[in-house]
Order: structure tokens, then sequence, then C-alpha cells
């Protein structure tokens, strides 16, 4: 070989860059492979941990759950936790011994539920000499109620209810009693629910005994009861009521101080009766199934007998069973909701002896409600309220009025268009009186 050639074939050789490009390829190959694996082991690593989590946070729930409804005793919360997380895992991790409960813990003082849990994950792709496996611990914590509820349904049977609507509204209140009883141990109730079906007056049924029956026009105050006075009396009428005249007519005063009364000039007085607090949803159902539509809108006599069902100022004159618990007690929570589709249009109390009662009295019925819903939220009661296909803007106005203020994301006024609307409203409104049992 020339010198010269020798010359240029060393220039070549000094010059080619393609082994260099495949070293450097080689290089670039092994890192993305690198990256793709640690890729792969954080994706799955953040699935399982997700995965826990929501295990977890289901499991804690509704241990919290089983809690509330007394299904279960806070000694056996680590295992209803367990149960609960193992049957929610997938097969990622909820295999035995893979899964572990690291702890629980029921505050009783706080009504708090927290659990610990971890999982051992066999990594995808182990790098140089790491650890094939990783082991992930979440946290979850939920509160739970040892509260005792009482609600109290004041429900609209008058004449402007007849036809769909009083279908609607059968089904709606039979829903919203289903979800509150629902899931209890009926011998030792956690919810009690009251009915009080309304239209001129309220049927008072065997509470009749302790209504101050009036035989003409009297601007008096009805007597306190006697105690020996006779339970049944061929001079009544009917067992309906109206309101209560004189000093405790926006009270909860029992009958000790003074009766109720039945207006001379009452004109209807509706079939259904009140179903005073109970957990039997079959006497509930069948109370609600009794509604019928007639009659004219006392609201205010409503809300003035919801009251009564929640009061134990009145225990002495309810079943035993029925005895609703004292305000102060920090162990009860108590609601009342109240529906109407109108403006509240009749009122006895207060009206003059030439005056009507029936279907005139829009201004005094709405203003006894709003004061009667004052004292009530005084008492200590939560209220919700519903209008069913309201069209006026004074029936807008008391049911507004009489609502408890809205706390966070808690609604207490609710309007229904239709008959799904309403049973949607009941449902929201039952949801919304078991998260505030909790956090009251």
């Amino acid at each position: 070989m020339s010198r010269k050639l020798s010359v240029a074939w060393m220039k070549r050789f000094w010059n080619d860059r393609s082994g260099n490009f495949a070293v450097a390829t080689g290089a670039v190959i092994s890192v993305l492979m690198l990256a793709g694996g640690f890729s792969v082991n954080i994706a799955q690593l953040t699935l399982t941990r997700s995965n826990l989590q929501q295990a977890l946070d289901t499991a804690v729930t509704s241990t919290a759950r089983d809690l509330t409804t007394h299904k279960i005793d806070p000694d056996d919360a680590d295992a209803m936790v367990l149960a609960f997380l193992r049957a929610n895992g997938t097969r990622a991790f909820a295999q035995a011994g893979r899964v572990a409960l690291n702890g629980v813990d029921v505050d009783r003082s706080t009504r708090m539920v927290t659990a610990k849990a971890s999982v051992v994950v066999d990594l995808a792709f182990p790098v140089f000499q790491s650890s094939a496996t990783r082991r992930i611990t979440v946290e979850s914590a939920a509160l739970y109620s040892d509260k005792r509820i009482e609600v109290a349904m004041m429900l609209d049977v008058t004449g402007s209810m007849a036809g769909q609507k009083i279908k609607d509204l059968k089904k709606a209140a039979k829903g919203a009693v289903s979800t509150f009883l629902t899931g209890q141990d009926p011998a030792d109730p956690r919810v009690r629910v009251a009915i009080v079906p309304y239209a001129d007056s309220v049927n008072v049924g065997a509470l009749a005994n302790v209504v101050n029956v009036e035989t003409g026009y009297t601007t008096d105050e009805p007597p306190a009861i006697d105690s020996a006075r006779s339970a049944s009396s061929s001079s009544r009428p009917d067992t309906c009521a109206t309101e209560r005249k004189g000093r405790y007519q926006f009270s909860n005063a029992s009958p000790w101080k003074a009766m109720p009364s039945r207006d001379y000039r009452l004109q209807f007085c509706p079939g259904a009766q009140l179903s005073p607090l109970t957990a039997d949803k079959a006497k509930l159902d069948s109370r609600i199934d009794s509604f019928s539509a007639d009659g004219a809108t006392a609201g205010h006599i409503g809300v003035q007998w919801t009251w009564y069902m929640l009061t134990r100022e009145w225990k002495d004159f309810l079943p035993a069973a029925s005895a609703p618990a004292r305000a102060s007690d920090d162990k009860a929570a108590k609601f009342a909701i109240l529906m109407t589709d109108g403006e509240f249009n009749t009122a006895f109390a207060g009206v003059g002896r030439r005056e009507q009662p029936r279907t005139q009295q829009q201004a005094r019925s709405r203003n006894h409600a709003e004061r009667l819903c004052e004292e009530m939220k005084k008492d200590g009661i939560e209220i919700f309220t519903v209008g069913f296909m309201l069209k006026e803007s004074a029936a807008r106005q008391v049911m507004a009025k009489c609502a408890s203020p809205d706390k966070a994301s808690t609604q207490h006024y609710f309007e229904a268009a239709s008959g799904a609307e309403l049973d949607a409203a009941f449902q929201a409104i039952a949801t919304n009186i078991e998260r505030l049992a909790i956090v009251k």
C-alpha cells in the first residue's frame, strides 16, 4: 500500500462515527427501558393505592353506618372494617396475607372511626438490586352518630291535592318513611317518625280526649284538662282539633296548662288521623294510604300539631313508645318536615264572630304559621319545608320563612314541580337529616 493510500485510509477510519452511534443508541435504549420500568411501577403503585384507599374508605364508612344504626357494637368495628375491606378489594391486593388491617380506633367522645390498612405489592419491574416488593399504607376516617332521631312530617291532604298529586304524595311520603326506618333494630329503633295530615283541621284520633270542644263562639282561653275528664264524650262531633287559643297558642304547653280547641265553626274533619312517633313502618304506610284529598288549608294548625308530636311536654298524653325525648337531651335530634301545595287560608283563633274562618284568613294563617315555626326552632327543632307545585308567592314566603337556615351544603327549603321532584326532595331531606344527626 502506498503511503498516499495509507494516509487516506487512516483518515476515513478516524472520521467514521458509526460505532459511536451504535454505542449511544444502546445507552439511550437502556435509559428508556429503565424509565419505562419506573413508569410501569409508578402506575402500578398508584392504581393499587387508589384501590386500597377506596376499599378502606368504603369499609370505614360502612362500619360507621352500622355503628350509627346500632347494627354492631364498637367492639366489633375491627372485624367489620376488615370484612368490608376484603369484600370491596380488587384481586390485586385482596388475597389472603396480602392486605393487612393495621388498626381500627373508635373514639366515642368524637364519634370518629379511624383505620389504617396496608398491602404488599409485587413490582412489575424490579430495578437493579432494589426490593421486588413495595408496601403501601393508607388511612381513612368517618363519623358515626349515637343520636336518636325524631321526625314529624306535616303533609297536605287538602282539596287541591286531588288526583295525581295525592298519589305522588303517598309515594314520596312512603319512600321517605322507608329511608328513615330501613336497616334499624325494630326492638331498639334509632329513628321514629310521626305523620300529621292536615286540611281545615287535624284529625288527632285518640288525642281527641284532650281537645276542648266548643259549643258556640268564644274568645275564652280553653281550660286545663281535668285528670278525671272522660276519655270519651258523646258530645264530640268528630276527633278533629283546630288551633289552641289564648296565652298558650304559640307554645308547646301540655294540656295540663290549657287544652287545644275544636272550634264550633269547623266544617270539615279529614279522615286520615295523625300518627305519633313510631318505628312501625307498616303502620305509617297504612296511615299514608288512608289519605284522601279534601278541605281547605289551615297550615298553621298542621304546624302546631307537628310540634306537639316532637315536644316532651306532651309525653303524658302520648303512647309510651311515642314519647318524645327531652329537648335538652344531647343524644336526640328533632326534625320537622312541613309540606304544602298552596297558600294557607283558614284559621279560627282571633277570627271574629262575623268573619269567615274558611279560605278567607290567608294573612292570619300565614302569620300564625311563621310564629309557630320560630318558636319550634327555639325549642331545638330543625325545620325542612317543601312546596309542591306552588303558584302563590305567599305560599313560597311562608315555606321559606319556616325553614331553618341552610348550613353549608344542607338545604332546608325545597320546591317540587312534579311527583318525581317531590320524591327527590323528601329523599334529599332524609339524607340531610342523617348527616345533621352526625354533626349536630
